[in-house]
């Protein structure tokens, strides 16, 4: 359903009418009704659909942004999350506490009637936060997560939404775009990964439209698009030039081919010298729940930024395994390497 939904979405928003493309719309149109209507989408699908106008925030479980507000004692802050995971949800806490809303326009009035089975004011929003349609469900909510959703949706949301609540929310969702921006400016606007980086983009929007930090996001969207035989895709990471450029090194020492590719190896070791992170993000990492960087690798590249630890690995084994290649290279920094490695 996620994929079904959003991908009609797209065609129709791409200019495909609700007939076209030789019966394949009216087919997956067909599919998704079959299927109990895009009220069935999962949270992801609901929230970007809330997001352009053709579901409700009130069909959403909440995403309230108090929890950065929490001591990070507590074992659900945020900041405890795994850091892919937490990124997504930074910049979401954002846009559900703003409510944002696209500009309604006659198409999105037509996906209202196409991709539901009832009325679009007749649909139960309250009901439709927690469908989910079979093909989507991996792990069904426990019931305590049920009462969680209920409990934030139904007494606290409401608090929040009006004064006095709404002075925590105001407060919650500038603390939220500190992070934003904090990730922004270490990712030189790339971010960890392509969805955090669309929802920060947007966030920036919502925040001013004519900002610096939105501005420099635009040129950034392109370290993500590729453009294959078969059409644009978007990757899901920037690269992997790090990574791969490492292991290609690896295989041409392993066959004994050093010589033939000498000048190579001269620029695969300069790219992978470059590419090592060389200072750690600026002010407390513990206030933004980052880690050590300073001599670690990224997946990627440089500006990316983010260390990651088996890839840092392959630096330390060149580092140790092929010190003579380094040389070769004019490597510097071989004694950062091993201060990220233990928190790691």
């Amino acid at each position: 359903m996620f994929g079904s939904a959003l991908t009609y979405v797209i065609l129709r928003l791409l200019g495909e009418g609700p007939d076209s493309g030789d019966g394949a719309m009216e087919k997956g149109r067909n599919w998704i009704l079959d299927h109990g209507g895009a009220t069935y989408i999962t949270s992801w699908g609901k929230f970007w659909l809330s997001v352009l106008g053709v579901f409700e925030w009130s069909g959403n479980n909440p995403v309230p942004p108090e929890v950065w507000l929490l001591p990070y004692l507590l074992p659900f802050h945020p900041g405890r999350m795994w850091c892919h995971c937490r990124m997504v949800y930074l910049p979401m806490c954002y846009i559900y506490g703003k409510r944002f809303v696209g500009r309604i326009t006659p198409l999105l009035l037509e996906l209202r009637k196409e991709l539901f089975k009832d009325p679009y004011s007749k649909i139960d929003w309250d009901k439709a936060r927690n469908l989910c349609a079979k093909e989507d469900l991996y792990y069904p909510h426990p019931f305590v997560q049920d009462v969680l959703w209920a409990t934030l949706h139904k007494f606290v949301e409401p608090v929040m939404m009006h004064w006095p609540g709404s002075k925590l929310r105001e407060k919650a969702l500038e603390t939220v775009m500190q992070h934003v921006h904090y990730e922004d400016e270490n990712t030189r606007y790339i971010c960890i990964g392509p969805v955090n980086k669309v929802l920060n983009m947007l966030a920036c929007w919502i925040e001013d439209p004519n900002s610096e930090a939105f501005k420099l996001h635009i040129p950034r969207v392109y370290d993500y698009l590729w453009l294959a035989e078969d059409g644009m895709k978007m990757q899901g990471y920037n690269g992997s030039q790090l990574w791969d450029t490492a292991f290609t090194v690896q295989a041409i020492v392993a066959t004994n081919l050093i010589e033939e590719f000498g000048p190579t190896l001269k620029l695969a070791h300069n790219y992978i010298k470059n590419s090592q992170v060389l200072d750690d993000c600026p002010g407390d990492l513990n206030d933004w729940y980052r880690h050590t960087s300073k001599g670690a690798w990224p997946f990627s590249t440089a500006d990316h930024g983010w260390p990651i630890s088996d890839c840092t690995a392959e630096g330390l084994k060149h580092s140790e395994e092929e010190r003579d290649l380094w040389v070769l290279a004019g490597a510097k920094n071989l004694d950062l390497l091993t201060a990220p490695i233990p928190g790691l």
